[in-house]
């Protein structure tokens, strides 16, 4: 499936329910695929995309950046603290916050370093066990201690149990958002995004669909 198809179902998905055109961010997760594929999305203009490992990013972006302008790098996988300042300096939003050890670093980092990625906080709304993410029921004191550290929090970020309907779960981050006044809200996936749109997803991370199956991780 095309950029092009992808891009149209959310710009059709946004006017059924009556969001601005433009209101929905497309994050290309460009995880575990050859360069060569990412570079073909790039040349096509498209500039936001989402990695899952500081490691694999390290090791793609750099040259992309040097060849192509304006790229938006989203981390959407687990940020490891002793990873947190080479994430500062690759990406502009880190969707993955899950833990007050993580926050307090990234925290004193954006000190030393005068600035902080956007920050979305991942919230384990089936509460998984194996899975990160702040339950439910803590989330509100989470985002209040992360507000505390003056973390730019932007929203919430969700990824709902394969074998429960996701637009439960996405219902569910949209109403702990509002509540807490965030706007952000990271959900939805290659299988779902169009019920995410519905429920007011400002980011939607679509991976397969744009770029096909990917590799060995």
């Amino acid at each position: 499936m095309a950029l092009e198809e992808i891009a149209a179902r959310i710009a059709e998905a946004e006017a059924k329910a009556e969001r601005p055109a433009g209101s929905v961010q497309l994050i290309a997760v460009s995880k575990v695929q050859p360069n060569e594929r990412v570079q073909a999305v790039l040349v096509k203009g498209h500039r936001i995309f989402g990695e899952n490992r500081v490691q694999e990013a390290e090791g793609k972006w750099p040259d992309f950046r040097e060849r192509f302008d304006r790229i938006d790098l989203h981390l959407i996988g687990p940020l490891q603290t002793n990873k947190t300042r080479q994430a500062f300096e690759l990406f502009q939003a880190i969707h993955s916050v899950d833990r007050p050890k993580l926050a307090n670093n990234i925290a004193r980092i954006a000190q030393e370093e005068g600035h902080c990625p956007d920050v979305f906080l991942q919230v384990n709304t089936g509460e998984e066990p194996q899975k990160a993410g702040v339950l439910p029921g803590e989330i509100d004191a989470f985002i209040e201690s992360c507000r505390s550290l003056d973390l730019p929090v932007k929203g919430l970020m969700c990824i709902p149990p394969v074998a429960e309907e996701p637009s439960l779960h996405f219902a569910l981050l949209a109403k702990m958002a509002a509540r807490n006044g965030l706007a952000g809200l990271s959900m939805g996936m290659s299988g779902d995004f169009e019920s995410a749109i519905a429920l007011g997803a400002t980011h939607v991370r679509v991976g397969s669909a744009i770029f096909g199956a990917r590799g060995v991780a």
